[in-house]
């Protein structure tokens, strides 16, 4: 893959990383899935920089960042982000992770609490143990080997694209990436769980769910129960991809937690915050028992 002219890159632990910075303020850094790219948080960039210093960059062998030799592993990975924010001179920032880059957020929170002021994570989960999403890991670990990367790429970029220029933007970038690296960040995703662990983030987090995202209500409650300082909301008709599908409501609520954190800090003191009556806190809008486990 030959570097291109005008893309940010670090050279961070031996490896060429692609990284944007935009705005001023608190920091956020985000973490993309596999296959997906930064790209994926071009709504949350173009809406929070306004308030805040947005930070997103590409996992190793994904979109405009080199292939690792060495296989991708979530420690990897948050090295690589310790080490872009220390170049950044970002000594804490909040880590914001969207599916499965939200285990790679609690991964962070657990490895290197020092650094982080908190975790907002989007659609994520702790372990991977229903049978229907690690069917979807497994199918797609398996594209990856079959040198399938028109078809997994495309499946996976449209599948999160909310307009024809979204899709264009995610695949141009997703279709760079390593298949060897995909497969890696799939297959250890599949095993990854610190569920047990959960006790020990003592940093407040904020969790943002789809309504109609069924299959993942069950990792919602898991990690608000598991986190000692959660707020869990619900986005009423979203499904799993919220970053590009509900980046309005998913930004807004992003806003107002984070100035609220900051204007409570040092007490960290917590407040529901509301929009409208229509984005719901779990524990006031939805009884446990009409969620499906």
């Amino acid at each position: 893959m030959r570097e291109v002219t005008g893309v940010p890159i670090a050279r961070l632990n031996g490896v060429s990383l692609h990284y944007h910075v935009r705005g001023k303020g608190v920091p956020i850094i985000w973490i993309h899935p596999p296959l997906l790219t930064s790209e994926n948080f071009n709504y949350q960039t173009a809406q929070l920089s306004d308030s805040f210093r947005v930070i997103t960059f590409d996992i190793r062998g994904h979109g405009y960042s080199r292939p690792s030799e060495e296989p991708i592993t979530y420690q990897l990975i948050v090295e690589d982000m310790l080490a872009l924010m220390d170049k950044l001179g970002v000594k804490q920032a909040y880590v914001g992770g969207y599916s499965t880059g939200g285990s790679i957020a609690l991964h962070a929170l657990l490895s290197a609490p020092e650094r982080f002021l908190g975790g907002v994570l989007i659609s994520a989960m702790s372990e991977a143990s229903d049978m229907w999403l690690r069917g979807r890991i497994r199918a797609a670990a398996a594209l990856t080997r079959w040198k399938a990367k028109s078809l997994i790429s495309w499946a996976i970029t449209w599948g999160n694209a909310d307009t024809r220029l979204t899709y264009k933007n995610l695949q141009r970038a997703a279709r760079r990436g390593n298949n060897d690296n995909w497969r890696q960040y799939y297959q250890y995703s599949l095993n990854y769980n610190c569920t047990d662990r959960l006790q020990e983030i003592k940093a407040p987090v904020l969790l943002i769910y789809g309504q109609s995202d069924r299959s993942f209500h069950k990792y919602a409650l898991i990690l608000h129960h598991g986190l000692p300082n959660s707020q869990l909301y619900w986005i009423p008709k979203a499904r799993h991809q919220i970053p590009t599908k509900n980046a309005l409501e998913m930004n807004w609520l992003i806003e107002q937690w984070v100035k609220n954190r900051c204007r409570k800090l040092p007490e960290e003191r917590e407040e529901a915050l509301g929009w409208s009556g229509h984005l719901h806190d779990a524990d006031r809008d939805i009884p446990e028992e009409q969620i499906q486990h």
